[in-house]
């Protein structure tokens, strides 16, 4: 009698294994085909949009071309995806590239269709919201919210070398480190220095709120030591009088000869 019992425990205990071993597998295999449908969902309408849009002007042009290579990037990571999480990355790769769709048909001057999910990539990045220009090593660059024959490059927002890049339209791609004439990933820090450092803590200098959220999980400039004065010539950084031009007299170092505290102060930004 005891042996009996203790073989139907056995049983039960043996079913119940077998049972939760393959709901386990069914969970995961529902998942995977969950995710592989999500991404081919997004990949295919990138291909329609591609096959949709055509255009002459240089930032359509570019836009376009930068979502082309998304979609064969997206296409070759589903090819090769076995795992939800690399089905989750071919999804991202896709809505990249559905985004410089949409940049395209702004571009275009037409309605740049439904929102899409937001990018992991360009999470707490933000966006530009008013025209810059600087001169940096004798080069000038341009960023802007609008595409236009000077700002061809549309970038949907990440990091770049650890640093926050906003959303918009740029004159070079200096975030690509392939780049040659000494753009690489120094000069690119040193556009990134000078285009968007000033801004960190201020939305109203030409980006939005996502901004300074992104810049401020890099560094917390506003944590080392207050008062700036001191180290960049006399002025006062923390007190307010930075809209005053009191910033280390008004050049900030020199990039490409502007007068980069000027432009700070007179609300060019």
């Amino acid at each position: 009698m005891e042996f009996a019992l203790w073989l139907v425990l056995i049983l039960l205990l043996g079913g119940a294994f077998v049972f939760w071993r393959w709901g386990s597998r069914s969970r995961r295999s529902n998942e995977l085909a969950d995710a592989r449908a999500e991404a081919q969902r997004w990949y295919e309408r990138l291909g329609g949009q591609l096959m949709n849009l055509h255009g002459d002007a240089p930032a359509v042009r570019q836009a376009l071309a930068d979502a082309g290579e998304r979609y064969n990037a997206a296409g070759s990571q589903l090819e090769q995806a076995t795992t939800p999480r690399q089905f989750g990355l071919a999804r991202e790769t896709a809505l990249e590239g559905l985004a410089y769709i949409r940049a395209a048909r702004t571009a275009m001057g037409i309605d740049p269709g439904p929102e899409l999910p937001p990018l992991a990539a360009a999470q707490g990045a933000g966006a530009l919201t008013k025209e810059r220009q600087v001169d940096v090593q004798g080069q000038t660059f341009r960023a802007g919210p609008q595409p236009g024959n000077a700002t061809p490059y549309y970038y949907p927002g990440g990091r770049f070398q650890g640093r926050p890049v906003p959303a918009g339209w740029y004159s070079t791609p200096w975030w690509k480190t392939a780049l040659g004439a000494g753009v690489g990933v120094v000069g690119g820090l040193l556009i990134a220095d000078a285009l968007f450092s000033p801004a960190f803590a201020d939305p109203g200098y030409g980006y939005d709120a996502g901004y300074q959220e992104g810049f401020g999980d890099g560094q917390d400039f506003g944590d080392q030591g207050g008062d700036m004065g001191g180290d960049q010539g006399g002025g006062d950084y923390a007190g307010g009088d930075f809209g005053g031009g009191d910033y280390g007299g008004g050049d900030f170092g020199g990039f490409g000869g502007g007068d980069f505290g000027g432009d700070f102060g007179g609300g060019d930004w």
